[in-house]
């Protein structure tokens, strides 16, 4: 079972952190899905993704290659056709504990400046430990990211 590591942003946003955990999760060999809320917002994510700094090869869930992607960019309820192995979920989507038995890692990144995403994320922490699943919480807030007891 994969451990679950929450990313407290309070410095930076999702697309800064994004593509150094998709980078370390594709040295490790792993298939990534990244979740989220909305489609629009996904979209926006998969342009700024393209775009970025450095390579990272991906797509959005829907397409015929799905299962060919090694990063797939996807929505709550839709399924992740490439076999991920790594979950990335932003802005409060869903993840539930019995998913993590079958990934090496689970990534929750929210932002810690948006009180709904922090209740949210608060939340789950709750709902995933009490599934069993080991949870890490890391901080950018002292200006480089820290693993917290």
């Amino acid at each position: 079972m994969g451990a679950a590591l929450f990313y407290h942003l309070t410095r930076s946003g999702p697309g800064q952190l994004l593509p150094m955990l998709i980078g370390k999760s594709l040295q490790a060999g792993w298939r990534v899905e990244v979740r989220g809320r909305d489609r629009a917002r996904q979209a926006g994510l998969d342009e700024q993704l393209w775009l970025g700094e450095g390579f990272l090869p991906h797509g959005l869930a829907g397409g015929p290659h799905d299962a060919r992607q090694p990063v797939l960019l996807t929505i709550e309820g839709q399924a992740a056709g490439n076999a991920p192995r790594c979950l990335i979920a932003l802005d409060g989507a869903a993840v539930a504990g019995d998913e993590c038995a079958g990934l090496e890692r689970v990534c929750i990144v929210f932002d810690g400046n948006d009180s709904e995403a922090l209740d949210r994320a608060r939340a789950q922490w709750r709902e995933l430990k009490a599934a069993g699943v080991e949870a890490e919480y890391w901080s950018e807030a002292g200006g480089r990211w820290e693993r917290k007891q």
